[in-house]
This record gives C-alpha cells, sequence and structure tokens, in this order.
C-alpha cells in the first residue's frame, strides 16, 4: 500500500472527492473538440440491477416501452454487468435533458466508464468563474499510441457532476481543489501499475528475478541480460513495458475482499488496520511488453485488471492531507496470484536471504575497483 500526500490545502475535499467518484468516474477520455457522434446505448441484462452509483434510472412513464437496442460492436468487451465500447466509441459532451421514451438514460452514459457526460458550462445559479480546460494525463489510452492520452474532467465538469447527483451546497471554491487531489490521485495509481507491468508484462520468470533483485524492475536484470546478450555477440534488445489504460469503472459501493478483511482487523488491531476505504475503482489495463506498440509476440497483448482501493488516513503535522492506495492485479485469472505472491512476497525473501546485503558488497567493490584505476 503506497502512501501520497498532497500539499494543498481544502475542506471537505474528500467528501467532494468521494462523491465524484460516484458521479463521473475520476476521469473521462472525450475530446472536447471532437464533433458529436451518434450516442451508443450499452446493453443491459435484464435480471441485472443497477448499482446505486449509476445515475441511471427507470424512465418516469413507465407505459412507454424502450425502442431496441441495437446489438453492440463486436469489439465491445464484457465490464461487469454492462457492456463498454473501447476509447474510440467515446462520445463528447452534451447538455444532460431528462430521459424520454426515445431517448433513454443509457444515451447519456459515456460507454467507456459507465457515467453521464456533463456539460461544460456554467449553471445559472453559478457564483464563481471555474476553469472549464481540461488536463491531459501521462496515462495511455486505448490500443495504440495514436489514441493519445486521458483527459482530467475541468473544474466546471467537476461541479456539474455535483449538481447533477444533488448535493447543491457543494463549495464552488473547493471544486478546483479537488480536481488537483483527483488528477494527484489518479497519476499515483498509474504509476503503481505500471511497476506491476515493468515487473511482469515480460512474464512471470522474469518477475522473479526482478523480485530477486529487490523489485528494481529497471535496473540489474535489465543490465544482466543486456550483458549476457553482449557476451554471446548478440545485438541487446531494450526491454520496455508499454501498459495501456483501455477502460475504467468507479465502484464506490462495492468494497473487495481485502478492503473488508483489513475492516474487520482493525476492531481487533485498530493500530494497524483502519476502516474502509472511501472509493474503489477497477482499471482494464492492455498489457505489451516490447521496444514497439505491437507486442512482444507480433501484435498478441493481454487485458489485465486492476483493483485500486482509495484511503484517506490523518493529515500530516504540517497540514498535508494523506492518502493511501492499494493497488493491486484482480484475482480474475490465475497468474494474478502468482504475481500478488512474487511481489509481496519475494522482496522480503530477498531481503531475508541477504540481498540487499549483497548488492551492497557488489557496488562497494566495483567503487573500489574504479577507485583503484585512477
Amino acid at each position: 500500500m503506497l502512501v501520497y500526500s498532497h500539499s494543498h490545502s481544502f475542506t471537505g475535499c474528500i467528501y467532494l472527492l468521494s462523491v465524484a467518484a460516484t458521479e463521473m468516474g475520476w476521469f473521462w477520455a472525450d475530446e472536447a473538440t471532437a464533433p458529436p457522434k451518434p450516442p451508443h446505448h450499452p446493453r443491459m441484462p435484464a435480471n441485472v440491477e443497477i448499482p446505486p452509483e449509476c445515475p441511471m434510472h427507470k424512465p418516469k412513464s413507465s407505459s412507454a416501452a424502450p425502442p431496441a437496442v441495437p446489438p453492440p460492436p463486436p469489439n465491445n468487451i464484457l465490464s461487469t454487468s454492462f457492456q463498454s465500447h473501447d476509447s474510440s466509441a467515446i462520445e463528447s459532451d452534451v447538455q444532460l435533458t431528462e430521459p424520454t421514451a426515445s431517448r433513454p438514460w443509457s444515451s447519456y452514459l459515456n460507454p467507456l466508464n459507465l457515467m453521464p457526460t456533463l456539460s461544460n458550462t456554467p449553471t445559472p445559479q453559478q457564483k464563481t468563474v471555474l476553469p472549464t480546460s481540461r488536463v491531459i494525463s501521462s496515462i495511455p489510452k486505448g490500443h495504440d499510441a495514436g489514441e493519445g492520452n486521458w483527459e482530467y474532467p475541468s473544474p466546471q465538469q467537476m461541479y456539474n457532476a455535483m449538481l447533477r447527483k444533488g448535493y447543491d451546497d457543494t463549495p464552488e471554491d473547493a471544486v478546483e481543489s479537488m480536481v488537483e487531489v483527483h488528477n494527484f490521485l489518479n497519476e499515483g495509481a498509474w504509476a503503481e501499475i505500471v511497476g506491476w507491468e515493468r515487473q511482469f508484462a515480460g512474464g512471470l520468470w522474469r518477475g522473479v528475478r526482478v523480485a530477486g533483485r529487490g523489485g528494481d524492475a529497471d535496473g540489474n536484470v535489465d543490465r544482466e541480460d543486456a550483458e549476457r546478450e553482449y557476451l554471446r555477440g548478440r545485438e541487446a534488445t531494450v526491454w520496455k513495458a508499454r501498459p495501456r489504460l483501455l477502460r475504467f469503472q468507479g465502484r464506490p459501493g462495492e468494497h473487495s475482499p481485502k478492503a473488508r478483511m483489513f475492516n474487520a482487523l482493525g476492531y481487533v488491531w485498530p493500530s494497524r488496520f483502519g476502516g474502509l476505504p472511501f472509493d474503489r475503482h477497477d482499471w482494464y489495463v492492455l498489457r505489451t511488453s516490447s521496444d514497439d506498440e505491437k507486442g512482444s509476440s507480433g501484435g498478441a497483448m493481454t487485458e489485465v485488471r486492476y483493483v485500486i482501493d482509495y484511503y484517506s488516513g490523518p493529515p500530516e503535522p504540517t497540514g498535508e492531507s494523506v492518502f493511501y492506495l492499494d493497488v493491486r492485479p484482480a484475482l480474475d485469472r490465475p497468474g494474478a496470484l502468482f504475481e500478488r505472491g512474487i511481489r509481496w512476497g519475494g522482496e522480503v525473501w530477498w531481503k531475508a536471504s541477504g540481498g540487499q546485503v549483497r548488492e551492497e558488497e557488489k557496488r562497494r567493490k566495483a567503487q573500489e575497483r574504479e577507485a583503484s584505476v585512477f
């Protein structure tokens, strides 16, 4: 579990942040300048209840039957109980109105994260001028580099999300701080995912070797491989992990088994374990590993789901807000269990077996050899 602190002073931001995540997700990939596209209608099984955090309700008139929904494109990927489109099928911002029989709530949903697209224009009762510009994140989206990076919502969109959820008492002067923390936490979450991918995108054996070097995914293992190839007279290839975020889903009301277990342990060991996270996200990542964008096996790519639990901690003595991010691969495939064990247990074994001492001794001897040359 990683700790992140933010030095910006704000009031009630955790409360607002959790509300915003419930309503609109942590970021959107809508292109602000893209022309409007016909809305897509995600298909939902009839026997599945709509989660409470999803702003999708039955039409006011129950007598009007919704029109037939065309089948989703063949490249759609099933996400929990919904059909989610890939990042190329995202519609631009539209003004929300009440659903009708000819246009149900599903037509207002961003098909990537099951959240409604909101206007980026000020509301009539708004007193503060909020920025409408959106920050481009460092997180690649989609299946190839041409799709660019994800964009974070503007403060105006975040404020509109609060109003859309029914929180009319949202302090307008706190929205910009909320967006800053929102972006800050997402960048931290992505950095942790990249760390996992650097270790395991090349396979479990590479993950074991990286763990055997103290989790140094970009250091000794890669240098040793390059030296070995050089001694064999071969060209040393550059190994790179190039993960891309395909889509995400906010699930604040669905606590993971690990979060529930830690919460239960907090009753018997409160100094070690805390309460439940204030938010949860599932991020679907495209795993590739090569020096190009096509993957290491001629275009073969793997989709990996990550679970992210967001915790808030007591502030620092200096007033900085503290957040805890628990990022790990979901246990929906056999390899994820091994990845967790290798990453969390491998580094412990490396230190317990004296690996850290051996590496420090190697560095010391190398420095002595370099000094003796001069």
